[in-house]
């Protein structure tokens, strides 16, 4: 009989420690499985060695082999594998490993390789021993004689502050009332600290792991805790402005989701060009990380130009001054001048009468250090009415609002207006209006009706949920909105309203690059009349295209829905790579709208008070500014006879 008996040593390794149980007491004192070493710089966790070399550290020790050796031939053959001493590992999972089949020719190398195969399965201890019993002449049974490790009974868990102790014992779980198994806890180790980086704490590390006598595994985790935030690069800003969009803060844990959003916030100001971390050991006290965030500020304060086309302001110029990081505050100030030669394509109802616009807006977006925000705007404005037909509109104003997320809906934003505005509203044909009332026997008292302006207080509580993807060129996501307007009449009490409106416009990814989005508007007064000045309307580039400014009509109350195909020029991109194409799209919609409490004006110009229509158009959308659009839309119904089908629209930025 043959017994080949192993007898492995353990070698320490530079980085870790492996555990090494007392041969002279199976049942000994606690033991240090693996321990790491916290002066390494190398921060992550290693395996044990590898399966050849820590073979070649468990080399078994051959004894009475010679005269076995000897008397062998190339006839003697294995026969069958026996396995015994396994009591939790079952023997089919121990002879997964075995290779040796019965017919196999003996010899004392496979007899290792196999024993080495089983050894690797890591749930055995050093003494394992092989016994080759002759059944024939021919013919040698195998018997391989296991120890198993002491039984994991438990596991314990210490430093998981961030992550809950029973999602950790979900991944050990499987290694309770097993073999300690130093393969299987290094793999649930790793698996631990992969499900910690998959919650964005990704500097979480296992310490150390050691075991009781009575097979209690203790694990220690180090989740990655901040000392300090140190700011860099910034030399305008000042470090109050970078400190209050940094929620995260030392002596928590570092988690790179929460940073990402710190360093957006950073970015969102437009007061920096890059914004970068880094994460160090803390040299002085390495039990903790530094986290120092670089800036690289931009120029902030700009002078524009520009121009364009519109069909509320016809063709016009642009000039203005903005700074986004006003004396280093974080705050945006900004004026702007505009200057349109009126609408285009304007019918009969409005005059041709040049578009003047002027305001000067200040914003905090924290204030007094909280998360509300603050607009005030002064404005004024003088142009051709698009609401009372042959009359000149000027408007002049002040308005506050104040803005604050919702931190339990973190996509829902909650508002508050006031605002104090005189509207003013004088004739600007009168020969043409006395004709157009006598033609329709309207007695021209009315008209005192149409030119009714007035001094008004406004208070406007609105809420805004928006969850697209892009705000720019959006293809999904919801972006919904409701505002309620309290106009309170300070010349004439009778005078005052309140209204009601608000929309929804969902957007659905087609394919790659292509989108369709599904839109519905609503709004009508809740009380008292509503001056047709400040009326609703329908008709133009912002609500149902196919018809100019106004051109279905105006009322104290209107419904309109619209759907929408975009997407870029086909095939553009196999001709040209130029990446200014990419913000381009074309576009087809279907337009529908109603109003209700028509006004004098739909009778004297015969509108048709509902329609729908559809088109298509070209949209150039410019960051910052939303979509360019020219639109052609071409009514299906509520054209009046006489009256010639379809129109041009053009429009900058999108309208909710």
């Amino acid at each position: 009989m043959l017994i080949v008996q192993s007898s492995p040593s353990y070698a320490a390794d530079s980085k870790w420690k492996f555990w090494q149980r007392d041969k002279n007491n199976n049942n000994g004192g606690v033991h240090n499985i693996w321990n790491r070493n916290k002066n390494n710089e190398n921060q992550s966790p290693q395996s044990m060695p590898s399966e050849d070399s820590l073979w070649e550290k468990v080399q078994p020790e051959i004894k009475n082999l010679q005269a076995e050796k000897n008397a062998a031939t190339s006839d003697i053959q294995f026969g069958t594998v026996e396995i015994e001493g396994n009591n939790l590992i079952s023997t089919e999972e121990i002879l997964e490993n075995v290779k040796i089949r019965p017919g196999d020719p003996y010899s004392v190398d496979a007899v290792q390789q196999n024993m080495k195969s089983i050894y690797e399965m890591g749930y055995f201890t050093d003494k394992m021993r092989a016994v080759p019993v002759k059944v024939d002449d021919k013919t040698i049974k195998l018997k391989i004689i296991v120890q198993e490790n002491i039984p994991i009974t438990d596991f314990t868990i210490t430093g998981n502050d961030s992550i809950a102790t029973g999602d950790l014992l979900q991944i050990l779980g499987e290694l309770v009332n097993k073999p300690q198994n130093i393969n299987k806890i290094n793999e649930a180790i790793q698996e631990i600290k992969d499900y910690y980086a998959s919650q964005g704490f990704i500097l979480a590390q296992v310490t150390s792991v050691t075991d009781d006598p009575d097979g209690i595994v203790n694990i220690v985790i180090d989740e990655g805790k901040i000392g300090s935030i140190v700011i860099e690069g910034n030399r305008k800003t000042k470090d109050f402005v970078v400190k209050r969009n940094i929620l995260t803060q030392p002596g928590t844990v570092y988690n790179e989701n929460l940073i990402k959003q710190d360093l957006m916030r950073l970015y969102g100001t437009q007061a920096f060009k890059d914004v970068k971390r880094t994460i160090e050991r803390d040299e002085d006290n390495p039990e903790v990380y530094k986290v120092t965030i670089n800036l690289e500020e931009q120029r902030t304060g700009t002078i524009s130009l520009g121009g364009g086309i519109d069909t509320a302001t016809g063709l016009f110029g642009t000039g203005g001054f903005t700074d986004n990081n006003f004396r280093g505050t974080g705050q945006r100030v900004s004026l702007s001048l505009l200057a349109g030669t009126g609408v285009v394509m304007a019918d009969s109802s409005m005059l041709n009468r040049a578009n003047l616009q002027a305001e000067l807006s200040w914003f905090e977006p924290k204030l007094k250090g909280t998360d509300n925000s603050l607009m005030i705007k002064a404005f004024g404005r003088d142009f051709a009415s698009y609401q009372i037909p042959l009359a000149v509109e000027k408007r002049f104003g002040v308005e506050a609002t104040i803005s604050r997320a919702f931190v339990n809906f973190p996509h829902l934003v909650g508002s508050f207006g006031i605002g104090l505005e005189n509207v003013h509203v004088k004739e600007g044909d009168a020969n043409q209006i006395e004709r157009l009332y006598a033609a329709h026997n309207i007695p021209i008292s009315e008209r005192a009706k149409q030119l009714q302006g007035g001094l008004f207080l406004s208070l406007s509580p609105s809420l805004i949920y928006d969850t697209r993807d892009n705000s720019t060129l959006p293809r999904s996501g919801v972006f919904a909105n409701v505002r309620f307007d309290e106009e309170i009449a300070l010349d004439g009490f009778d005078n005052t309203f309140g209204k009601l409106s608000g929309g929804i416009k969902k957007y659905y990814p087609v394919g790659k690059k292509s989108s369709v989005s599904l839109a519905f508007r609503a709004g009508g007064n809740i009380h008292g009349d509503i001056p047709e000045v400040m009326a609703y309307r329908l008709g133009g580039p912002y609500t149902v295209r196919g018809f100019r400014m106004s051109g279905i009509g105006t009322g104290t109350g209107f419904m309109m829905g619209s759907a929408e195909f975009q997407t870029p020029i086909p095939f553009i991109d196999r001709i040209t790579e130029a990446k200014f194409l990419d913000n381009i799209r074309i576009a087809a919609f279907v337009d529908a709208g109603q109003i209700y409490g028509s006004t004098v004006t739909n009778e004297i110009y015969n509108r048709p008070i509902h329609a729908i229509t559809a088109g298509v158009g070209v949209r150039v959308y410019v960051p910052g500014v939303g979509p360019l659009s020219i639109d052609w839309g071409y009514p299906l119904t509520g054209v009046p006879d006489g009256t010639s089908k379809g129109a041009f629209t053009f429009g900058v930025g999108e309208f909710y």
